[in-house]
């Protein structure tokens, strides 16, 4: 098993239970010991307690011996001298089971040569006591026997007795202090192990502090490292402890981040990119816009002028018809009364000439009409896709004005035919019937003539209206679709800013070679060339647009803005039949009304606090 791929629990745990068995271990160890070492002490001391207390009695007894027989020796007493005879054998027994027991108990062999010395005197004195008691009748010698043998053998057994005793007091202080001794041994050994077991926990506590302190400070070096932007580290351990999964994790981490700091720069520079595309073809977009704006408000401002010139020629072809009718009416009176013919003929003459007069006028806004349809014409031409739809209405106002300025050519002839026959009736009366025929055929042509011109007018001056209705709706659509680029371009401008900013952010991040997919990065489109501006058109100064300024720009980002089509949808082109016919005095230019709806558009409510462009996606889906 190893160690390093145990668990920091077990780890410790391994720690404290060893060291605290290895304390109980000691302890216990400590406590025998010196409970033998006591006992040993004790047993020993007590032998020898016993030993001196036996020797001290033996003593004693030797001394009442032999005063016994001292006693026994010089009395002359018959009954006292038996008596202390027995007494004497009595104490020599005693004193023999005395020397026995303690002879039984000497170990040391210098207590058994003591105990041979003790033993030998014994028997000097047993020897000399007996000598003592065969000599009782002579009190003199048993005296002096007493005196210079017995006494002094006495005193030499009684010295190797307390010899004895001391040697064995010797030898109980001894054991006191051996019990001492070694209980200090003990003490001495106990804490030689027990700083044994305190070097043998600091090593294994070293041991165990490396091994998580060292993964540690490579798990804190490997989020420092991921902290200042290095995601190339990569750790490899083989520990299967808590630490091991730790910077395995952490390594994987890296390689996760690693792996997504690539992928995210790599979609930051195709954002970039494509947001820098975006820009550029927005402001292309936004001047081309402009242009077309200006040239459709040119546009409208015309055809505001050019309906105002055809409800003129409609008013005018109107009265033409009732002058025709009159006259119709004039010429059938004429043929009632031919009487009256010279009268008549100066007011046929009168109204011809005042036909006349009309038919130049009709000519003259039937080559103006025709001038501003090939006007419009060209105008539709440049509008390009746009003004097809334009281009085919002005054609078809071309052929009326073509066809009023023949129907006024012929009118003129005629009534200069009638002028001239008028001239000429005067000096043939008598083909006055027959001219006044003729006249009121002529004059029922010209009003059917005048008729036709004057449905032709309503006819053109609708269809000019229906134009002038959808150039005011495409420079409605124009209008917006200029703030929407204007927009669209802000929004795209803040969105390459904001990818270099997060280029900048992403690029602290050091992934070394990471193979990531990247996006393809589109090819930057070219941008068109714009348009030249058209030839400038009447009143263009005042129908110049209000345009949406560029520091309105970002605000108007947080704004949605309706679409084109429905814009156009809301406002439907009026039929031909139900379209009012217009006075003269309510001709109005086209461009007070545009620049009151491009600064309404551009003075739209708008929230109070813009929105960040790196925040949501409510920009894109404005756009």
């Amino acid at each position: 098993m190893n160690f390093q791929n145990l668990s920091v629990g077990r780890k410790l745990w391994l720690i404290i239970l060893g060291l605290m068995g290895s304390m109980l271990l000691l302890v216990y160890a400590l406590v025998a010991y010196t409970a033998r070492v006591d006992a040993d002490t004790t047993a020993m001391v007590q032998a020898n307690e016993d030993r001196i207390s036996l020797a001290l009695r033996w003593k004693g007894m030797t001394q009442l011996a032999v005063e016994r027989v001292v006693v026994s020796a010089v009395t002359t007493d018959e009954v006292l001298s038996t008596r202390m005879k027995a007494l004497v054998k009595n104490d020599i027994a005693a004193i023999t089971e005395i020397q026995k027991k303690i002879i039984a108990q000497a170990v040391a062999p210098e207590e058994k040569a003591q105990l041979e010395r003790v033993s030998a005197e014994r028997t000097a004195v047993l020897k000399i006591t007996a000598q003592a008691q065969e000599g009782r009748g002579d009190i003199d010698a048993t005296r002096k026997l007493v005196d210079d043998t017995l006494l002094p053998a006495v005193a030499k057994y009684i010295q190797t007795q307390e010899t004895f005793v001391e040697q064995q007091e010797g030898q109980r202080e001894a054991a006191k202090a051996e019990g001492r001794r070694q209980r200090e041994k003990a003490h001495w050994i106990g804490a030689a192990i027990a700083a044994l077991v305190v070097l043998l926990g600091v090593f294994l506590a070293y041991l165990t502090v490396h091994s998580i302190t060292q993964p540690l400070d490579r798990a804190v070096g490997l989020a420092d490292a991921i902290a200042e932007g290095d995601l190339t580290v990569d750790v490899q351990d083989a520990r299967k402890d808590e630490l091991g999964h730790l910077l395995r994790s952490l390594s994987a981490m890296a390689a996760r981040l690693r792996g997504v700091v690539a992928e995210v720069r790599s979609g930051v520079e195709s954002v970039s990119s494509a947001s820098t595309e975006i820009a550029t073809g927005n402001q292309d977009l936004s001047a081309r816009t402009e242009q077309t704006a200006a040239n459709l408000e040119e546009t409208a401002a015309s055809m505001e002028e050019l309906t105002a010139t055809v409800t003129q020629s409609a008013d005018t072809a109107r009265q033409a018809n009732q002058l025709a009718s009159t006259a119709a009416q004039v010429a059938g009176r004429g043929g009632e009364v031919v009487g009256q013919v010279v009268t008549s003929m100066q007011q046929i003459t009168d109204s011809s000439r005042k036909i006349s007069d009309i038919i130049g006028v009709i000519d003259g806004i039937a080559f103006q009409t025709n001038i501003l349809a090939l006007n419009a014409a060209v105008e539709a031409a440049r509008a390009g896709e746009q003004g097809r739809g334009f281009a085919v209405v002005a054609s078809e106002v071309r052929s009326l004005a073509q066809r009023s300025a023949e129907a006024a050519k012929e009118i003129k002839l005629l009534i200069d035919t009638s002028v001239r026959n008028v001239e000429s009736g005067s000096q043939q009366v008598a083909q006055a019937g027959q001219t006044m025929e003729e006249i009121v055929g002529s004059v029922q042509r010209v009003s059917d003539l005048i008729g036709e011109i004057t449905a032709s007018s309503t006819e053109q001056r609708d269809g000019i209206a229906q134009v002038n209705q959808a150039v005011s709706n495409l420079d409605q659509m124009t209008q917006q679709n200029a703030a929407l680029v204007e927009q669209s371009s802000a929004a795209a401008t803040a969105m390459r800013d904001q990818a270099q900013r997060l280029s900048q952010v992403v690029s602290v991040f050091n992934v070394g070679a990471v193979a990531v997919a990247r996006a393809p990065i589109p090819a930057p489109a070219r941008p068109a060339a714009p348009r030249p501006a058209p030839a400038v058109a009447p009143n263009r100064s005042a129908a110049a647009p209000a345009r949406v300024p560029a520091a309105a720009a970002p605000a108007a980002l947080a704004a949605p803005v309706p679409r084109a089509g429905a814009a156009a949808s809301a406002k439907p082109a009026k039929p031909a039949a139900a379209a009012a016919p217009r006075a003269p005095s309510a001709k109005a230019p086209a461009a007070p009304a545009a620049a009151p709806r491009a600064a309404s558009a551009a003075a739209a409510p708008r929230p109070a606090a813009a929105r960040s462009a790196s925040g949501s996606e409510d920009d894109w889906e404005t756009f």
